[in-house]
């Protein structure tokens, strides 16, 4: 059985209490402009951004990949574990799911359609990115927490996904 102080009773309720006077205002003036699906919507644009430029790089065409991307998937990016490095095995088809999915899985999330998918698919893109280039951390660490966020909170109402369960209720 678990016993609550007075202290904490009185601790919880002013948690749970509006702040009062002109911290209070402002505070509910933050809140009103941090609305929670426009939040939701920026994040998902914030973070398709750089995928679909970096995918955009990657294309000569319709699913034409470009000279270029194999390459540095074959010479350039090395992954890095545990102290060492190691080549990427199957560069051009490592290549063609990158480009891929920096370009499916911008739209998706834009459109906010599969949202929690798609930012399950940024987190993973992420994580290998992570490993390829470990010195950008503090922008992977940035899109980590976006992908993690849209996947916790979903992509509020602005999204396609959110029209659909309103319309099949």
């Amino acid at each position: 059985m678990t016993t609550i102080s007075a202290h904490e009773e009185k601790s919880v309720a002013m948690d749970n209490a509006a702040p009062a006077g002109i911290i209070g205002k402002a505070s509910n003036l933050i809140q009103a402009i941090a609305q929670k699906d426009i939040t939701q919507l920026v994040l998902r644009v914030a973070v398709a951004v750089p995928f679909w430029k970096s995918g955009d790089l990657k294309w000569d065409g319709f699913l034409q990949l470009s000279e270029i991307a194999p390459l540095l998937f074959e010479n350039e990016f090395q992954l890095h574990i545990l102290g060492s490095t190691y080549p990427f095995p199957f560069p051009y088809a490592v290549a063609f799911g990158a480009g891929l999915g920096e370009i499916i899985l911008p739209v998706l999330l834009v459109l906010g359609i599969f949202t929690r998918f798609a930012a399950l698919g940024i987190l993973a893109m992420t994580v290998i990115i992570q490993l390829t280039v470990p010195t950008g951390w503090p922008v992977h660490l940035t899109w980590a927490a976006i992908a993690l966020a849209l996947m916790a909170w979903g992509p509020g109402r602005i999204a396609v996904d959110s029209f659909l369960q309103r319309l099949y209720r």
